[in-house]
């Protein structure tokens, strides 16, 4: 099996609940119909019925569970929640109300906090701002998580990198410019999310313009730095830097350019320095490799919220649901 068909079928082995928000949009139907079909997870979509029918055209949405907030009994106790979770920031009743009869994403995030779903999957149509803002406001981040960040989960053809094609690179979705804190804890989190998904060892590298101190710069004294920190953090975890790209995944430059790093040739997982490396390396490698791209997927958040590229297909949301799926499994 190909890795997102075992995503699947771990997926199915312990079915979860996830929610579909973005009800506005084909895409949305067309992975539902797909997820129901194959048993994924039981799906949740937010929104009124007769929109719901208006929108789903010819595809087949009958197993999921359509959740009007208009009509919805437990929305009262939604709206008390939120209330109470906010209410330091100036929240009140009238807020809240409006707040989560408008806008399906802060409904379906309220849905996962009062334990009626495991998880959400959005961003299809909308910005991963939009997406992560209430799940920050109103889910926060895991215990013993000092951040929220995000990755993507790569699947490179024919290729025996990585774990054989395999690879999370983080944060290529999030965070702006991690300073070596920042960095350290998501490459750890980063090694955790690929333990979860793959079942396999993370072999993480931090990835650099330099490798072992070939260029000097401040830039790479940041990855230096976020390295001592990660191994501090984390002395178990296979991890090293700084390293070049090549340096990190082929083993024969590896061998050359870091003689002795049980991480150099090997990686699987790739820390980027700052988003504009990660970003533009996971489209560089999904565009020019063809690649499966699932992502950004969140890591750090007290439950799996999952955002979706906008350019994304209605294949790539079932296979996210899947992994959103196999992220609650964990939880």
């Amino acid at each position: 099996m190909g890795f997102i068909d075992e995503i699947k079928a771990r997926a199915k082995a312990d079915v979860k609940t996830i929610v579909l928000p973005e009800t506005e949009d084909e895409r949305t139907y067309k992975a539902a119909e797909t997820v129901l079909k194959e048993g994924i997870a039981n799906l949740i979509l937010v929104g009124s019925k007769e929109e719901i029918e208006k929108n789903k055209g010819t595809y087949d949405i009958s197993g999921a569970e359509i959740v009007d907030p208009a009509t919805n009994d437990k929305t009262e106790a939604y709206i008390a929640k939120l209330v109470e979770l906010r209410q330091k920031k100036g929240m009140t009743e009238e807020q809240a109300r409006e707040l989560l009869l408008t806008n399906y994403l802060y409904y379906g995030v309220m849905m996962v906090k009062m334990g009626d779903a495991d998880g959400m999957v959005s961003g299809a149509c909308h910005s991963t701002a939009d997406t992560l803002r209430p799940s920050l406001q109103i889910l926060k981040t895991k215990p013993g998580t000092k951040l929220v960040s995000a990755f993507f989960l790569m699947v490179v053809p024919d290729c025996d990198m990585g774990d054989n094609g395999t690879f999370i690179f983080g944060d290529s979705g999030l965070e702006q410019n991690p300073d070596p804190e920042k960095l350290a804890n998501i490459a750890i989190s980063s090694a955790e999310s690929f333990r979860t998904l793959t079942g396999h060892e993370p072999i993480v590298g931090m990835l650099s313009h330099s490798t072992k101190g070939s260029a000097k710069h401040a830039d790479v004294d940041k990855v230096v730095e976020a390295t001592r920190i990660a191994h501090e953090l984390a002395p178990d975890l296979k991890l090293d830097g700084e390293l070049q790209l090549d340096a990190a995944i082929v083993p024969s430059v590896g061998a050359s350019k870091a003689p002795g790093s049980e991480v150099a040739g090997h990686a699987n997982v790739l820390i980027f320095p700052d988003l504009d490396a990660g970003n533009i390396g996971y489209k560089l490698v999904q565009r020019l490799a063809k690649a499966e791209a699932y992502g950004p997927l969140t890591q750090g958040i007290a439950a799996p919220v999952n955002d979706l590229s906008r350019g994304c297909s209605a294949e790539d949301i079932v296979g996210v649901v899947a992994i959103t799926s196999v992220q609650a499994q964990a939880q």
